[in-house]
């Protein structure tokens, strides 16, 4: 068996996995994700490069879910050649469709002239080939044996679970962070000899749930006391219903004052709906409000703003106010335009809850720049910048360092991936000095055969 490492190679985004396994003179091709590369220029590139490999070779694609970084670049697989099948669960499928809509959407209202990735019939194509799957269903592709397994990371997520040659190879995509609101916490993995883990905090320690909550008790109540604008940029997927989720039970608990809240997302708003029907992945807590009536995504005041229009109408309502819109990075969407109204003002608050890739215009405020260009404006930063670490999809370097020792009793090799190079090497060197197993952090293209 061969791994190479197409992306997501001590860089976050752009995972992109090639397993390989030769049997009786026949060899298959498994792709785990196809994902965008997400940073300033340099990387981004990439995007528009042929594969580095046949993707006619391919037999089939593995979605662990349906976050951009990890499917972003699927129709472009099928517009050069791809000719097998794609699998993941039937939410990931549902999500990715609308993130993939979103994304083409994007490069055509910001191509000026460039090729497009892919266009409308590559990605109809896409999902001609896309098959939704129930976790821990078995399947085969080829000489693989695969399984999806519950991640916990958004609604719909997983890991990849192979078997081949006797030997049991997990790719756990993106893990949650447990305990979440509405999700169950990832499952365990105990048997695996090799092991391709996620490290995008692996090199840092979270917050505590509970202290997040509070976090943001006090950080609303501050803005409603100084009549400011509180700004969250906010990713469509999970992090914006867990997000709702929790506002929810402040609100009906009375521990936030009764503030308009828009939710100016038209990503985040269809995927709550898909949220809405796939509630039997939801954790015991969540189902159990939801069976006894709590419409956990409708609370006073809470109003979802679809069309340009209704975005633009934020604007006429007094503050306080609450905003949350995507992208999560500021680097586009509806946030970055309240931003730029809002920045200059030091009644307001800018609350980042997600992770931050260098680069990226929400790193910058989060760094302390003291001035931000959005468009061709350059605007004074006077707005308090606040972080919450709890609300990380992603587990720490100490959740993540207890997921490999899960299975310290077979593991053979660890690749550690989906992180910057601080992140991904710390990992890396935690994991063989307090378990002592082979431990790496591939490279762009690296290859490496799994005996």
């Amino acid at each position: 068996m061969k791994i190479s490492f197409y992306g997501g190679a001590q860089e976050v985004t752009g995972a992109c996995y090639l397993l390989e396994v030769e049997s009786a003179g026949r060899r298959t091709k498994v792709l785990v994700d196809c994902g965008l590369f997400q940073c300033p220029r340099v990387c981004e590139q990439r995007n528009h490069e042929p594969f580095p490999f046949n993707a006619g070779d391919i037999d089939a694609v593995i979605v662990t879910h349906a976050h951009i970084d990890h499917t972003g670049r699927l129709p472009k697989l099928v517009k050069e050649g791809f000719q097998g099948k794609i699998f993941s669960t039937s939410a990931t499928r549902d999500l990715a469709r609308l993130m993939l809509e979103d994304s083409l959407g994007l490069m055509l209202r910001e191509s000026e002239g460039t090729p497009l990735l892919f266009d409308k019939d590559d990605l109809r194509r896409a999902f001609e080939k896309w098959e939704g799957l129930e976790y821990h269903r078995e399947f085969k592709v080829g000489d693989f044996t695969i399984q999806l397994r519950d991640a916990g990371h958004i609604l719909g997520s997983a890991m990849i679970e192979f078997k081949a040659g006797g030997k049991k190879i997990v790719v756990t995509g993106d893990i949650g962070n447990p305990p979440t609101p509405l999700l169950r916490p990832p499952e365990k993995i105990t048997d695996a000899n090799f092991l391709i883990i996620e490290s995008t905090y692996g090199n840092r320690l979270h917050e505590n749930r509970n202290e997040r909550r509070l976090k943001i008790e006090r950080i609303i109540e501050d803005v409603v006391k100084k009549k400011g604008v509180l700004m969250i940029p906010a990713f469509s997927l999970e992090r914006t219903q867990e997000l709702l989720f929790e506002l929810n039970e402040l609100v009906e608990n009375g521990r936030i004052p009764e503030v308009p809240i828009f939710v100016d997302s038209p990503l985040a708003i269809k995927a709550t709906a898909v949220y809405k029907k796939y509630e039997h992945y939801y954790n015991k807590k969540a189902r159990y409000i939801i069976s006894s009536g709590d419409e956990v995504f409708k609370f006073p005041r809470l109003k979802f703003t679809l069309s340009t229009e209704e975005s633009k109408a934020i604007n006429e309502v007094p503050a306080p106010k609450i905003i949350i819109a995507g992208s999560g990075m500021s680097t586009g969407g509806r946030i970055v335009h309240h931003e730029r109204r809002y920045l200059s003002d030091p009644s307001s608050t800018l609350l980042m809850i997600g992770y931050q890739a260098a680069g990226s215009r929400g790193r910058q405020l989060q760094d302390g720049a003291k001035t931000i260009r959005i468009f061709r404006d350059k605007i004074s930063v006077k707005a308090r910048i606040e972080t919450i670490q709890g609300y990380s999809a992603h587990p720490d370097r100490d959740m993540l360092l207890d997921f490999v020792k899960n299975s310290v009793d077979f593991l053979e090799k660890v690749f550690v991936v989906q992180g910057e190079p601080a992140a991904a090497l710390f990992l890396v060197q935690r994991i063989r000095d307090y378990l002592g197993i082979d431990a790496r952090a591939p490279s762009y293209a690296e290859q490496f055969e799994l005996r």
